[in-house]
């Protein structure tokens, strides 16, 4: 398993020492040495375990414990000092959170001896951390279905995400979009770091660019403080742009500028500031019949769709109707507090001929309804929507029980 240990401290021979010597002993070694440098590596990811030194040029090193302890995946920290016989020091650092405490000049044994134990500890978190990825891929598994249509768009998926390319996804509203490119995220290597949905079309035009792009200071009206954009925020991880097609044509050219240069600078900012974004964008309208309109760039088209995933609705794949309502009573049924763990072979019989407009949106939304309005441990007939059991009369399959 590859470490990366971040060291923290100002003297300079102290700081190549211990980098030369965690080098031979198989570590990756950042060193900085000031806190402000330590805080822009741990923003970025990097740092498994800290080495933090006590006295900085700008500042008490012991505060970047409490900043740390914000955070619900913080790094072990050890702490290094030369101040030998400051018991109080020590104390308050494992107060802090500190994973151990040693003094200048340090035992290589004793550093050793921590590291190791820091080590188990991150290899521990990264374990139940791949678990829960796994586990929660395989539930967005079952939402989207095991049909050979969806099986097919799960393979390709699979391998946007190992490429870590630019993803366009296209289907009815409530196919599953935004379920798909979460997928996208948890299996591929990006997983371990932010994953930033925007719906284009719910932020008026005027404020969506600075959501995206980000400001400075004195930028507009209203901009008293620098805010970083969506781009920045998702730096290493995934942007969602949900409802690409509403995004105006003015941002629809900055974004393409974006994904040919890897770059954003914000609104009032002249300095350009690198990115490293997968672009994941999804449209339920058809966007080569916007580009014929001219409401929508060709050339920003094809390069988001570098992988083209369209999701079929839920009336073309009718065979995953049964495990999707078997996993949306598992997920639902405990939530709420019912009771409830199966479904009759008639009120299953009406899910599958109705044509759900609404697609797996509309079928999640009518199974919890129908776990509201059941006392038993079965969802019927009588607890779906009168619409739905209408058609399904309509279709002559009354009788059938």
């Amino acid at each position: 398993m590859s470490i990366t240990v971040l060291l923290v401290d100002d003297e300079e021979n102290v700081r190549v020492f211990l980098s030369e010597f965690l080098r031979s002993q198989g570590y990756s070694v950042l060193a900085v040495e000031t806190l402000a440098d330590a805080r822009r590596a741990l923003a970025q990811g990097e740092g498994d375990v800290v080495l933090l030194d006590i006295q900085l040029p700008d500042g008490y090193g012991l505060r970047l414990l409490d900043e740390l302890a914000e955070q619900p995946q913080r790094p072990p920290v050890i702490v290094i000092t030369g101040y030998y016989d400051n018991v109080e020091t020590a104390v308050e650092a494992m107060q802090r959170g500190a994973q151990d405490f040693l003094t200048k000049p340090i035992s290589l044994e004793r550093l050793m001896s921590a590291l190791r134990r820091a080590e188990e500890m991150v290899r521990m978190r990264r374990e139940l951390r791949l678990l829960r990825q796994a586990q929660q891929a395989q539930d967005m598994n079952f939402v989207l279905g095991r049909s050979p249509a969806m099986q097919q768009v799960l393979e390709q998926a699979r391998r946007a995400a190992e490429a870590s390319v630019s993803v366009l996804i296209t289907g009815e509203t409530g196919t599953g979009k935004e379920v798909l490119a979460r997928y996208i995220h948890r299996v591929g290597p990006r997983a371990d770091k932010p994953f930033i949905p925007i719906n284009c079309a719910a932020i008026p035009e005027t404020m969506l660019e600075a959501e995206l792009f980000g400001y400075e200071a004195g930028a507009f009206t209203g901009a008293t403080k620098r805010k970083p954009g969506l781009f920045e925020m998702a730096d290493r991880g995934v942007l969602f742009l949900d409802e690409i097609a509403s995004m105006p044509m003015s941002l629809q050219a900055k974004l393409l500028r974006l994904l040919e240069e890897r770059k954003v600078r914000r609104i009032g900012g002249t300095r350009w500031i690198p990115v490293d974004v997968q672009i994941i964008a999804a449209s339920n309208r058809d966007l080569p019949t916007l580009i014929r309109e001219g409401q929508f760039r060709d050339d920003l088209y094809y390069r988001l769709k570098v992988v083209d995933l369209h999701l079929p609705p839920l009336r073309e794949r009718r065979e995953d109707i049964p495990e999707l309502v078997g996993f949306f009573i598992a997920q639902l049924a405990p939530r709420m507090g019912r009771p409830v763990h199966d479904i009759t072979p008639r009120a299953l019989e009406a899910l599958m001929q109705y044509d759900w407009p609404g697609n797996v949106r509309e079928l999640r939304n009518v199974i919890e309804r129908a776990l509201l309005f059941s006392d038993g441990t079965q969802i019927d007939l009588e607890h779906l929507p009168a619409d739905l059991v209408r058609a399904y009369h309509a279709e002559g399959q009354g009788e059938r029980v």
